[in-house]
């Protein structure tokens, strides 16, 4: 749990360093905004759907008894719009950082400039940062649906759908956001989504610790506006520390 704690801490950590710094937390915002509108759009509407998908999804309910289908149904309604919510949050950090990815690298040099600097850093365009963050979201994307679908039909099941399945989508979520969030330091340093994949791997819960307290932030309506750059700032300190990089400043 040491490097669960660590992750939280430099979760916090880019908070600090945001809050002395209140113009990069300006730039880090611009995207957050953009896509903050874009989703609660998103999720307002599956939530006024949620009477007509329900039924959609259950129609082997039809002809059970009253009491039984409602309740079937109510809780087909709660995957559902946790299943949503849980895409929504990835889509939203995937989103705002593909978006972002030219501010969030100014971010990111400001940053690592304070933490020691990045040795031989590569230079990357506007449109290919924009590119290679839109490329790795869709990858993540489809990698992260071969968890939701299945924890989306095991949703069905009384209680465990219930109460088991939202946390198992909340870690899977914090999982996948958080290979998100340290990708802007590995392309300063010529490195793509494999290697951050792997070299993640073996900190997993260096990764929770960031992402879980994100996602569960960035349920909070128009919270991600300011979680997301101070998660991004976090994530540049995960990725040095994954790195293996000690920091001469903090």
């Amino acid at each position: 749990m040491r490097d669960f704690f660590k992750g939280l801490r430099m979760f916090g950590q880019g908070l600090g360093i945001l809050l002395g710094k209140p113009r990069l937390l300006l730039i880090g915002a611009l995207p957050a905004i953009l896509t903050t509108a874009l989703l609660i759009g998103g999720l307002v509407t599956l939530f006024f759907s949620l009477d007509e998908l329900a039924p959609m999804v259950t129609p082997f309910a039809d002809t059970w008894a009253e009491g039984a289908r409602n309740v079937l149904r109510i809780a087909t309604s709660v995957v559902l719009f946790a299943t949503g919510l849980a895409i929504g949050v990835f889509l939203f950090s995937g989103l705002t950082l593909a978006i972002g990815g030219p501010f969030y690298e100014t971010v990111a040099e400001k940053v690592e400039d304070d933490l020691g600097g990045v040795p031989d850093a590569v230079d990357l365009g506007f449109f290919t940062l924009l590119g290679m963050g839109i490329a790795d979201t869709f990858r993540l994307l489809l990698r992260s649906l071969m968890f939701t679908i299945p924890l989306f039909f095991a949703g069905f099941i009384p209680v465990f759908g219930q109460f088991v399945v939202p946390v198992l989508l909340a870690l899977v979520t914090s999982w996948f956001l958080a290979l998100e969030l340290i990708g802007v330091p590995f392309y300063r340093r010529g490195m793509g989504l494999k290697e951050r994949r792997d070299l993640l791997r073996k900190r997993r819960m260096l990764a929770f610790g960031l992402g879980l307290p994100t996602t569960l932030l960035c349920m909070i309506p128009l919270a991600g506006i300011i979680v997301m750059p101070v998660a991004f700032v976090g994530g540049v300190l995960v990725a040095r520390e994954t790195l293996e990089l000690s920091p001469t400043a903090v």
